[in-house]
């Protein structure tokens, strides 16, 4: 039956058929079909297992050891910061904080355009007035200038011509010659630091102007002129 079977086959599933039943010949005699059936009748018996010990945690006396210390100092006597009281008492306490009415937060109301434009109108006005050696210019204030931010940039032009070309101290001279000092930063080409102070001290307010007028190299005297609000009072300094 092999011979015939042979016939119709190829090379290939010859060599195949070879294989498959010299494989049966070595599983006969090794007997591999009766053990695998004994295998699967055996009845399955349980593994043992293991007992779990329950762990008993008894309760730890913990003894406190000593802090580590530098070699350092360990022979210097130990420090108790809770006995140490303050030199001075102004150093536990805040620095107080400023009045409410002095923190301006624009309560003139709205300003129209009209009054801006006037405010500005007066500063100029009063620029063409000052003494020309001195050089001056005109700054509208806006909301970021006054109210929130208090950033003051200068215009670029007198900048680069007058002002120092390094950050620096520059004061502000009232009408009343008080001096108010700030911090002019170059790079930014405006006042920082000291004009939120100056422009609360005085009040100024949205759509009012000033005239900066440069007396000394890192020294402004500032003109104040004030926008007239929606009831028309109006205020100069």
């Amino acid at each position: 039956m092999a011979a015939v079977a042979k016939q119709g086959m190829s090379a290939y599933e010859a060599a195949r058929e070879r294989t498959v039943l010299e494989n049966k010949r070595k599983m006969e005699a090794l007997n591999l079909h009766h053990l695998s059936a004994a295998i699967k009748e055996a009845p399955k018996t349980p593994s043992p297992m293991k007992q779990k010990r329950s762990r008993i945690i008894e309760d730890a006396v913990v003894v406190a050891s000593p802090p580590r210390r530098s070699r350092r100092i360990a022979n210097l006597p130990e420090v108790k910061y809770a006995e140490i009281v303050p030199q001075s008492a102004d150093r536990m306490t805040r620095s107080p904080r400023k009045p409410t009415y002095l923190i301006h937060l624009a309560s003139r109301g709205s300003i129209s355009m009209k009054a801006r434009m006037e405010a500005a109108r007066k500063a100029e006005e009063l620029e063409s007035q000052l003494d020309p050696e001195f050089p001056s210019f005109v700054k509208a204030m806006l909301h970021s200038h006054v109210v929130r931010g208090f950033w003051l940039g200068l215009p670029s032009h007198f900048c680069d011509t007058y002002m120092p070309k390094q950050d620096s101290i520059v004061t502000l001279v009232d009408e009343k010659d008080e001096e108010f000092d700030t911090n002019y930063l170059a790079y930014k080409k405006g006042l920082s630091g000291g004009w939120a102070g100056f422009a609360i001290c005085h009040g100024m307010q949205d759509g009012d102007a000033a005239v900066f007028q440069l007396i000394k190299p890192t020294t402004f005297k500032v003109h104040i002129i004030r926008a007239a609000s929606d009831d028309h009072s109006e205020e100069d300094e």
